[in-house]
């Protein structure tokens, strides 16, 4: 049983500390101008998405993953206000809610149609 436990839980605890990591980052400008602040928020919402689904795997339960991913972006934007040269968002945290949203949809659209 922990061999299933461990198959489900360690993506999404892999996930979140990559996230971390990145929030840890003092900066992740891309010298793109304002194209480095869309690719900023798209990297918000696709890496959330990511989390969305592996939470939705790892539980089975929609709302559980969303409050799960949505206490988590809180947490990484209380995380980087600590973090020199970055800031917490209440935008960041309702753009990551955006993709985890997405990403729990999907992962029930595709195991719906993989077990129709």
């Amino acid at each position: 049983m922990s061999g299933f436990l461990l198959r489900l839980w360690l993506p999404v605890v892999a996930w979140a500390a990559l996230i971390f990591v990145l929030s840890s980052v003092p900066d992740l400008g891309t010298g793109l101008g304002g194209w480095d602040y869309v690719l900023r928020k798209f990297a918000h919402a696709a890496e959330y998405a990511v989390l969305g689904a592996l939470l939705m795997r790892a539980t089975g339960k929609p709302r559980l993953a969303f409050a799960l991913a949505t206490l988590y972006a809180v947490s990484d934007e209380v995380h980087q206000a600590f973090v020199p040269g970055r800031m917490g968002s209440a935008v960041d945290v309702a753009i990551d809610v955006v993709g985890m949203r997405l990403g729990i949809v999907l992962w029930q659209r595709t195991r719906a149609r993989s077990l129709a």
